[in-house]
């Protein structure tokens, strides 16, 4: 991997995980094993990310993709496993609630914006077990906190930006409870809605 052209991006958010690349242990201040994630695309520019595990962490769903400043989707970077490949470790029945086992499921709710503007797959189509994401862009939701670095398929403009839409299950509270929207089945399976953050890169000014 070039580390030549190196941004470093830190999102600390309720969620960490781990890509299907190589894991490398790292030490970190507090004496625990922090882990180090290296995906590669192409000869672009590499980003370096750190993942900050929050104390509601929960097998949460999300994406990391890069964008022109117009909106213009430009790379997906990673997406966890589930979403990738339609295989969830808590089932489908189909009525809104959970198996309590590991199984294919259709979950539209999970990621609705980046499922809807994926470039890998076929947008607005669920992957399922027969049709999975490729491999290299995703992996198994990790659960300590981890750095990661990522080279981007090609050269990227001088002003983009990175998203990440993330998804909590079984966030509910006082005013998303189970039952406010009782014939939605989406709603149950999802809580809370995702939550999409995004910053501005301009690589003039690091």
């Amino acid at each position: 991997m070039n580390l030549q052209t190196k941004l470093t991006l830190s999102l600390l958010v309720l969620i960490s995980f781990i890509s299907s690349c190589t894991t490398i242990p790292q030490s970190t201040s507090d004496h625990e094993s922090r882990l180090l994630i290296e995906k590669s695309f192409g000869n672009g520019i590499v980003l370096e990310f750190h993942f900050e595990k929050g104390k509601h962490h929960n097998h949460p769903s999300f994406a990391i993709w890069i964008e022109s400043l117009e909106g213009e989707l430009i790379q997906t970077i990673y997406v966890t496993q589930s979403v990738a490949t339609g295989y969830y470790a808590y089932g489908d029945p189909r009525d809104g609630s959970w198996l309590k086992v590991p199984d294919p499921a259709a979950r539209p709710a999970s990621l609705p914006y980046w499922l809807h503007r994926r470039e890998i797959g076929v947008a607005g189509q669920l992957p399922d077990p027969d049709n999975p994401l490729p491999d290299a862009y995703t992996g198994a939701t990790h659960t300590a906190s981890f750095n990661m670095l990522a080279e981007t398929k090609e050269s990227l403009p001088d002003r983009f930006k990175v998203l990440a839409e993330v998804n909590q299950p079984w966030d509910w509270n006082g005013y998303w409870t189970n039952d406010k929207f009782e014939n939605e089945a989406e709603y149950r399976t999802s809580a809370q809605p995702a939550l999409i953050y995004a910053v501005e890169v301009d690589l003039n000014e690091p």
